[in-house]
């Protein structure tokens, strides 16, 4: 179990993130960025996954800027409520959320080399993280919406990338993902026979035997980069 701490970006704004701590000593550090829903109990249950890992684990919550302690469900109001707050923001000025998700970063460095893994809008700001934050090692987006488009796709990210889709995510179509994998020959792209969301094991969407096959490839992925 892990505890939230107050984390400060370079603009002075201060902002919780749950970390979760190895038993051991850390082999590495991972950044896990939230869904739409919060630093809710999902993206708890990831952190403290990664930290039996033997990494240490640090989730910014990064809709604090927009509204703070927010801990949604996946009902169609907390979809809708998570959709109004990933939206106020995406309007802040940049670099917004992303001097957070450095925060993190900087924090979780002292742990050694740092990796990052999102899903959901936590995967488009790992895609954009993999591009604009320094310090990290490597980076798996989940099912990142919008990171597929030509906007999003054209960054061009500074560390290796692992990235996870659902063949049948109605939020990301596969056409988007042929072309974004063809404009990224160096991006390593997983597609599993599956929708949207298919890590989350508290939604419908869940899909076991494709979260276990990317968790297994992503744990992989960060010994290699994080070792």
């Amino acid at each position: 179990m892990g505890q939230f701490i107050d984390l400060t970006a370079r603009d002075g704004f201060s902002f919780p993130a749950y970390v979760a701590e190895p038993a051991g000593k850390p082999k590495g550090a991972v950044v896990v960025v939230q869904e739409i829903f919060g630093v809710n109990s999902h993206i708890r249950a990831v952190a403290d996954g990664y930290a039996a890992e033997g990494y240490l684990a640090v989730a910014p919550a990064t809709f604090h800027r927009a509204q703070q302690g927010v801990e949604l469900g996946y009902t169609d109001d907390d979809m809708k409520a998570g959709f109004a707050l990933k939206t106020a923001v995406e309007a802040l000025p940049a670099p917004g959320v992303l001097q957070d998700i450095q925060a993190a970063v900087d924090h979780a460095a002292r742990a050694g080399k740092v990796g990052i893994v999102g899903y959901c809008w936590g995967g488009l700001l790992t895609w954009r993280a993999a591009a604009g934050v320094s310090g990290l090692a490597a980076a798996a987006p989940y099912y990142g919406g919008g990171m597929t488009t030509p906007k999003e796709s054209a960054l061009q990210p500074k560390v290796p990338v692992l990235v996870h889709f659902g063949s049948h995510d109605h939020w990301i179509p596969l056409d988007t993902v042929d072309a974004f994998r063809k404009a990224h020959p160096d991006v390593e792209v997983q597609v599993y026979e599956c929708g949207h969301g298919f890590n989350c094991d508290q939604r419908g969407s869940y899909d076991a035997s494709a979260a276990k096959l990317a968790r297994e490839r992503t744990l992989a992925f960060f010994a290699r980069h994080l070792g």
